[in-house]
């Protein structure tokens, strides 16, 4: 039997915007509380732009651009280069849409990941820098295996 896709699943462009979104209102500094006053909205509305459960409308994710101070592009920048990016999207030979660039937008994103790249932007010695890639490569492969 073949299975029908989700219709009430975010759709991979929704969540790649709202990542975006997020990431872009993380680097200004702004909260989610905040975005949503200048924009006349809850906090949990711009939560749910955010996690692409709600689909953010042409004129809304202008005025966000604005807010945010970049172009309506930006958005959409790194999602892939055509509608091949979506293959997988309902599900394809089995193997669920996965959207890294998406994950690792949402990663950097968080808090701790913010504070990760600013540290890490001002280590102006390239040995330092080497040494803490290699460490945190060393921890990431340390939670992949088993206990």
């Amino acid at each position: 039997m073949v299975e029908k896709p989700n219709k009430r699943a975010p759709h991979p462009m929704d969540i790649h915007v709202g990542s975006r979104v997020r990431l872009r209102r993380m680097m200004r500094g702004l909260s989610q509380d905040r975005l949503g006053e200048e924009l006349g909205l809850t906090f949990q509305q711009v939560q749910k732009y955010e996690k692409g459960v709600n689909r953010i409308g042409a004129s809304r994710l202008w005025d966000i651009a604005r807010i945010l101070d970049v172009s309506v592009q930006f958005f959409y920048d790194d999602f892939g280069d055509g509608p091949e990016s979506l293959i997988g999207f309902a599900e394809t030979n089995g193997t669920p849409y996965v959207d890294e660039k998406a994950d690792f937008l949402s990663t950097l994103s968080t808090p701790e990941g913010m504070q990760l790249c600013r540290a890490f932007a001002r280590i102006e010695d390239p040995t330092v820098r080497r040494r803490v890639l290699d460490l945190v490569r060393t921890l990431s492969e340390d939670e992949e295996k088993p206990n």
